[in-house]
């Protein structure tokens, strides 16, 4: 595939992922608000935020993996954009909190389907040595329809729409979401061949990272608990319009500094870029513990979005530095896997945690496994390919 054609790939693949992030993000910031109002508590929201993202997450195993053998790509990630785009267009009609659960688990299952396929394709997209711009992009156009969803949470719900309506407007925007792949061009340049999806054909590097990324995922639990600890601190239509605002400005520090810290980590090396997302999430998370002021949640929403920019697309390109092309796609779903497996854990505890001991003890155990896995990650030795500028 010719230069031209890989960036035009990355770029299409971000604006599909730009208009389904609209869509999706005027559902994230309302959904705890929804699941509150039809009874769910803290426990309730751990179990929607840990299954609906951590087992579709095993799906990202087996999408990987077949898209290695099958030598192509493009079919399970318009595959998984479609299946999330039917979990949208039925959330509407939810009248429980359970539905929504089993709703929400089935759009996430679209994500599973779609992500390792689609992050191989990125990575094969990408230019020699400049596999975290590819990824910088890809999630700083990700998280700019994450901005504009979140702000348009905002104006519908201000302007009296009821949480149905939201829901079936993001229902709509996703299916427009799948027209740009009628110019997405397949990324793989081998032919589909016989793969097997064993841990032992990893690098002993990528397995080490594998479970370290797992160990942050533990303490990464569902943003919803983010929300929720906004909302404690207002009370009448301030409950509702200040997390969502506040939501906004966490996508909004991502989108802008997601492609900056991709370009750097090509520069200085995903390591490094790692380590240092996790210590500072790890002091977010201390902070949300005891935050009590409005001032004090602005500046923690920011660094939650300087988090995921250094952090999200980061282990993404370090999963491809460090396994070979032909065991791409399978490398990238054993790393959904691997954290998915984790968020299922860590949502559910936090949750059981919140209603047992309070939001402090939620966010002070996400601080403690953020804080180890930094360590664990600083003991690694230096094994990427640092991209000469």
């Amino acid at each position: 595939m010719s230069d031209a054609k890989s960036s035009k790939n990355i770029l299409l693949l971000g604006f599909v992922s730009l208009l389904n992030d609209i869509s999706s993000e005027i559902i994230q910031p309302v959904l705890p608000l929804f699941i509150a109002s039809l009874g769910g508590g803290s426990l309730a929201v751990g179990l929607i935020g840990g299954i609906s993202d951590g087992l579709p997450s095993l799906l990202k195993v087996l999408a990987g993996y077949w898209s290695d053998r099958l030598g192509k790509r493009k079919p399970l990630v318009v595959a998984g954009y479609a299946l999330s785009a039917v979990g949208k267009l039925f959330l509407p009609a939810a009248t429980t909190w359970q539905q929504v659960f089993l709703l929400k688990t089935l759009e996430r299952s679209g994500k599973g389907v779609r992500s390792a396929p689609r992050d191989a394709m990125i990575s094969e997209s990408a230019e020699e040595g400049r596999r975290g711009k590819g990824f910088g992009l890809h999630r700083a156009m990700d998280s700019t329809g994450a901005v504009i969803g979140s702000i348009l949470a905002y104006l519908l719900w201000q302007n009296g729409m009821s949480y149905s309506s939201i829901f079936m407007v993001a229902g709509v925007l996703s299916v427009l979401a799948l027209l740009p792949f009628y110019r997405v061009k397949e990324s793989f340049r081998a032919p589909s061949c016989m793969v097997k999806l064993k841990l032992s054909d990893l690098s002993p590097e990528l397995r080490r990272f594998l479970f370290i990324a797992g160990l942050f995922a533990l303490g990464n639990f569902s943003y919803m608990f983010f929300i929720l600890r906004a909302q404690g601190l207002f009370s009448g239509a301030e409950a509702v319009a200040a997390p969502l605002l506040l939501y906004a400005l966490f996508n909004l520090v991502y989108a802008l500094l997601a492609l900056p810290v991709g370009i750097w980590s090509d520069q200085v090396g995903r390591r490094k870029v790692l380590a240092l997302g996790y210590a500072l999430f790890a002091l977010t998370a201390l902070g949300f513990a005891f935050v009590t002021s409005l001032a004090g949640l602005i500046a923690l929403f920011a660094l939650y979005g300087l988090v995921y920019a250094l952090v999200d697309g980061s282990e993404r390109a370090y999963v491809s530095d460090l396994c070979p092309g032909n065991l791409r796609g399978s490398s990238l779903g054993l790393y959904y896997g691997a954290i998915g497996l984790a968020a299922i854990i860590s949502s559910l505890a936090a949750g059981a945690l919140w209603a047992w001991w309070g939001a402090e003890a939620t966010f002070i155990f996400g601080a403690g496994a953020a804080a180890l896995a930094a360590t664990a990650l600083l003991g690694m030795k230096k094994t990427e390919v640092v991209a000469m500028p």
